[in-house]
Order: structure tokens, then sequence, then C-alpha cells
């Protein structure tokens, strides 16, 4: 699996705006688990609202280019 090198939004894993599987493919974890920790995450959380910080990084991620992965043989 390809990897992003810096953190960006997802190109190849989208579901609404590619945060969370671009958070996956920079850590290199499944992006349905991702998805399900942070959802997990968000409702326990009373503090600060899920959508409030998915729309923060929808803001502030870049969108991912072809450029922006490396493949597995590049270390």
């Amino acid at each position: 699996m390809d990897k992003l090198s810096k953190l960006h939004r997802s190109r190849n894993h989208r579901m609404i705006a590619g945060v969370m599987g671009g958070i996956a493919e920079y850590l290199g974890w499944s992006p349905t688990l991702t998805r399900l920790l942070f959802f997990i995450v968000s409702t326990i959380s009373a503090a600060v609202p899920g959508i409030l910080i998915y729309i923060i990084l929808w803001i502030m991620m870049p969108n991912a280019t072809p450029a922006s992965y490396k493949t597995n043989n590049e270390h």
C-alpha cells in the first residue's frame, strides 16, 4: 500500500473529504478502523464535538496529489 509522505487528505480512501483516509494512509492504518476509532472517541468526548474537529481538519489539510505518495520501494 502506498503511504503519504506528509499528512494530506486521501485521494484513494475518501468517504466525505478524505480526512480520515489521509490520516490512516499517513499512519499506515486501516481507513475503516481509523474512521471507527474517530467515531468512538468523538462520541465519548463531551468536551469537543468530533464534527468540529473534522471540519477544521478538512479546511487545514491539503488535498493529496500523486506526488504526495511514496511507494513501498522508497525509504
